[in-house]
């Protein structure tokens, strides 16, 4: 076969399986799918809109508000540390009244762990 007979028994076979499937598959169908795609095309660019709009106005709130969020962070980290070394220094003194008073007198030591207690 030459290529040029070749070529033509190929869009002929191509040709026959075309119009053998446009015979199976109704036309007011295909339309009806082709309304279908166009409708859940504009629906989903609709919806993309959305969504970039919606995007766009989160971007703006987050420029807002993340300073806010990095000085209340910042003052949040500075206020544990207060806490921490506020803490630390009373279980220091809490210790030392401890000592102190057991070295002195029990009964007194006792009345001070109570007290301590109560402060926790």
């Amino acid at each position: 076969m030459e290529p040029s007979e070749e070529g033509s028994s190929i869009r002929a076979s191509a040709e026959e399986v075309a119009s053998e499937f446009r015979s199976l598959v109704d036309s007011n169908d295909v339309d009806s799918l082709k309304k279908l795609q166009h409708l859940i095309m504009g629906r989903l660019q609709d919806s993309n809109a959305v969504l970039s709009h919606f995007n766009e106005y989160s971007e703006h709130c987050f420029v807002d508000v993340s300073s806010d969020f990095s000085r209340n962070t910042r003052l949040l980290r500075s206020m544990k540390s207060d806490l921490d070394y506020i803490f630390q220094k009373l279980r220091n003194l809490e210790n030392y009244g401890v000592r102190k008073y057991n070295r002195k007198d029990a009964e007194n030591g006792e009345k001070y762990q109570d007290m301590c207690w109560r402060l926790r």
